[in-house]
C-alpha cells in the first residue's frame, strides 16, 4: 500500500510471545496481531524493548517481520525497529525490513559502549542513507543508557533529511523541548507504555507507540482527545491510568507483567524466554485485578468492513 511520514495515531509494538519451550509461538503472535488491529490501531511496529529484540537470534527477528507484515496485511504503517551493534549489522535489518515491506524503520543506538553525540550522529547517519524509506531514531537513554540532547537530534536532521521522526521514551517536558529546539518540524511519537497520554498530545506529539496490554484503553484516549473531547479523554485515561503505572515501573516490568496482563485479557499463555525477570505471587494478583478492570479486549463484529 505505501505510507509517507508522520503516521499521527496509537500504534501497537508487539510483544514476544513464547511457547514452553522458549520458542516464538507463530500462532499467538498471528493472535496478538489481530487483536490490536481489531482494537484500531493507527500502526503496528515489530521489534522494539517491547518485543525482547536483544534476545531474538537474526532469524528469529526476520521471522517476527515476516509474521507481522503478513499479519497486518498492508492495513495500516508498519515499522520495524532497527537493532545492531555495528552500521553492518543495522543495514542488514534494514534491508531485511524492506524485504518485510515495512513502510518505515526505527534505529535503536547500538548496544556497545558509551560515546558523544557526534559519534551517534555519524552512525545513525550511515545507516539512513542505505534506505529510502523514512527514518526514525528511539531516542530513550532512560531505557537504553544512551541517547541524544535535543539539539544532537537538530543537528542529525538537518543533516540527514529521511531521518523525519522521533521515537521518543521520556517526560512530556522533555519532548515538549525537543519539539520547541526542532522548531516544530519534527514529528515525534513517545512511549513508555502511555504514561502522559494525554500531556503528551498536548505537548505536540503526532501519537505513541504502545504494547498491547492497554492499547485499546489508549486509543480510545487518543480518539477522545482528537476530537476536540477533551473531558472525554480525561476520563478514558483516568480509567487505564493505574494499570500503565503498575507495568510501567520498568521495561522488565512491562515484559513480565504488561505482558501477562494481554495474555490474561485475550486468552493467550504466556511463557517467559530467560533471563528474565519472573512473576511474584503477590505480582499476579495484580495482574488478574488489572485484567479484569481492563476488560476482554472488543472483537471486531461479525461482517464487519476490513481495516
Amino acid at each position: 500500500m505505501g505510507f509517507k511520514a508522520p503516521f499521527p495515531g496509537i500504534h501497537a509494538i508487539v510483544f514476544a510471545l513464547f511457547d514452553a519451550q522458549e520458542r516464538l509461538d507463530r500462532a499467538a503472535m498471528r493472535r496478538q496481531t489481530e487483536l490490536c488491529l481489531e482494537q484500531g490501531v493507527h500502526g503496528m511496529a515489530a521489534l522494539g524493548l517491547a518485543t525482547e529484540v536483544s534476545k531474538l537470534t537474526v532469524p528469529e527477528r526476520r521471522a517476527v517481520m515476516e509474521w507481522v507484515s503478513e499479519d497486518t496485511g498492508g492495513k495500516l504503517p508498519l515499522a520495524f525497529t532497527i537493532f545492531g551493534a555495528s552500521v553492518a549489522e543495522q543495514v542488514e535489518q534494514v534491508k531485511a525490513a524492506e524485504a518485510a515491506k515495512a513502510d518505515w524503520v526505527i534505529l535503536q543506538p547500538p548496544p556497545v559502549g558509551s560515546f558523544g553525540a557526534a559519534e551517534y550522529i555519524r552512525f545513525f547517519g550511515r545507516v539512513a542513507e542505505t534506505t529510502s524509506l523514512p527514518v526514525a531514531i528511539q531516542n530513550a537513554p532512560a531505557y537504553m543508557g544512551r541517547g541524544l540532547s535535543a539539539e544532537d537530534i537538530r543537528e542529525l536532521v538537518k543533516q540527514h533529511p529521511n531521518i523525519c521522526l522521533i521515537k521518543g521514551e521520556g517526560p512530556a517536558v522533555e519532548i515538549r523541548h525537543l519539539i520547541e529546539v526542532t522548531q516544530e518540524r519534527l514529528p515525534i511519537l513517545n512511549g513508555r507504555g502511555g504514561l502522559e497520554l494525554i500531556d503528551n498530545l498536548k505537548a505536540g506529539c503526532v501519537g505513541l507507540i504502545l504494547a498491547p496490554d492497554t492499547i485499546d484503553h489508549s486509543v480510545r484516549t487518543y480518539e477522545h482527545y482528537i476530537a476536540g473531547d477533551e473531558a472525554g479523554a480525561e476520563a478514558a485515561y483516568h480509567g487505564v491510568l493505574p494499570a500503565i503505572t503498575f507495568i510501567m515501573q520498568s521495561i522488565e516490568s512491562l515484559i513480565c507483567y504488561g505482558k501477562r496482563i494481554m495474555g490474561a485479557r485475550a486468552g493467550i499463555e504466556i511463557h517467559d524466554r530467560a533471563p528474565a525477570m519472573r512473576p511474584t505471587e503477590f505480582g499476579l494478583r495484580l495482574v488478574q485485578k488489572y485484567a479484569e478492570q481492563l476488560g476482554p479486549y472488543r472483537e471486531k463484529a461479525a461482517g464487519a468492513a476490513d481495516l
